[in-house]
């Protein structure tokens, strides 16, 4: 009954159309009272120490920084690097996308930012170029979504956060499976262009290339300052952010000299208002989290899977599912903030190591952000693009299909992602 009143609640105001964070609060609401413990203070005190988190103060710097080097001209210098080394190659647009995509997945972990930049940096020239508008559109949606995989990770932040686990082991452990996602869309990426008739930009000489490359070193530096500084224990997941904000902000204001104070105010506003969002959508949901817990609905739900813990491939699968269809309807904030303290004990029943569950589920909630009909990167590609919400769809869906392929590949195969993970720790 407590399952029913929990789903029935949500998922009501939220057909309602009430934004989410308030249908999570309203969800807390129907469960206090429904197990005769409703208290306005408690539930204000819940809402309080929800966003009293010091890790989580890594989630507005990240996306400061991802604001100033959108603006500050470090993403361009990456794709012009890019352009240099592959573009002149057939489909090496498609290339420079991707290679861009890796590279400022490592700076910002906003995909929503990563994959508007190569929108209004990369669709257009692909469109001249003559790749297939919706094809070209699709490709940038898909590669924007591995930016929440490689560190620094917003969703790796807020889920170690939520599920207690360690951070900076999570954004190690992130690497190799967000590179293997650039390599997925690099295959299909081959496949479907080979036949495409389009005109290809001239080669590069090594003199380019290298002024390509002094123009982009400075921004090619943070992640290795992000990885090691965490691999050697040198600063903690949340100092990184403050470190690749002030990092972006330096270079972008007395390197590369695009941004003045004038310029900054609206950046700092825009990450401010977004960092709101995220923050109360957090707190709201810590609300839920405990009262999932006070209800023993982790417990209700380890007896309704006991047949599947012996098995952790099978309850793998299983989870990945039931986090794909909630990854069509809702963002991937509340997905994680929802199903983490219902299912982080059902993994650690089963034997399941938390860091590699963290990575599948992110890289889960991440292809979400390209699933529709809500598709949260998909509308940020189709409003900055000038494209039809049906044709980035039909689009992204080779993609979205090869980046599962390589998430199911990872359940299958857990030491895809342990092995390296090991290393880099």
């Amino acid at each position: 009954m407590t399952i029913a009143v929990f789903l029935s609640s949500l998922i009501g105001a939220m057909a309602l159309g009430v934004p989410i964070a308030f249908s999570l609060l309203l969800c807390g609401v129907a469960l206090m009272w429904h197990m005769n413990m409703f208290d306005a203070q408690i539930l204000a005190q819940n809402l309080m120490e929800g966003a009293n988190s010091f890790p989580l103060l890594a989630v507005p710097f990240f996306m400061l920084a991802g604001e100033i080097m959108n603006a500050g001209g470090l993403s361009r210098r990456i794709v012009n690097f890019a352009m240099a080394l592959v573009g002149h190659i057939k489909g090496g647009l498609g290339y420079v996308t991707i290679m861009a995509a890796v590279i400022m997945a490592a700076l910002s972990g906003s995909a929503v930012a990563d994959a508007a930049a190569l929108a209004s940096l990369l669709l257009p020239m692909m469109v001249a170029a003559g790749h297939d508008k919706a094809r070209s559109a699709g490709l940038i949606a898909s590669a924007g979504i591995i930016a929440p995989v490689i560190p620094p990770s917003i969703g790796f932040v807020i889920f170690g956060v939520a599920g207690n686990v360690s951070i900076s082991k999570l954004f190690l452990a992130g690497i190799f499976p967000g590179l293997l996602l650039g390599v997925s869309l690099w295959v299909t990426w081959w496949w479907l262009a080979r036949r495409e008739v389009v005109e290809v930009p001239p080669r590069k000489s090594m003199a380019e290339i290298m002024v390509a490359l002094r123009q982009a070193t400075w921004a090619l530096v943070l992640p290795l300052i992000v990885v090691f500084g965490l691999k050697f224990g040198l600063f903690t997941p949340t100092e990184a952010a403050v470190v690749a904000a002030v990092y972006a902000l330096l270079i972008s204001t007395l390197v590369y000299r695009e941004l003045n104070f004038k310029s900054l105010v609206p950046l700092f506003v825009a990450s401010a208002k977004t960092s709101a969002v995220v923050m109360f959508l957090v707190a709201a949901a810590m609300v839920s989290a405990w009262l999932i817990t006070v209800a023993n609905l982790p417990e209700q739900l380890i007896a309704l899977l006991q047949p599947l813990l012996d098995s952790p491939r099978l309850l793998m699968l299983t989870i990945m599912v039931i986090t794909m269809v909630v990854g069509t309807a809702l963002d991937m904030t509340p997905t994680i903030l929802l199903l983490t303290p219902v299912l982080m004990p059902v993994v650690k029943a089963a034997g399941i190591d938390p860091v590699y569950f963290g990575v599948l589920f992110i890289i889960n909630n991440a292809i979400g952000l390209i699933t529709p009909p809500v598709g949260t990167v998909l509308n940020a590609v189709a409003g900055v693009g000038k494209v039809s919400m049906d044709e980035v769809t039909r689009g992204v869906l080779p993609f979205m299909v090869a980046q599962f392929v390589i998430m199911f590949a990872m359940v299958a195969f857990p030491q895809l992602v342990m092995v390296p993970a090991r290393w880099f720790y």
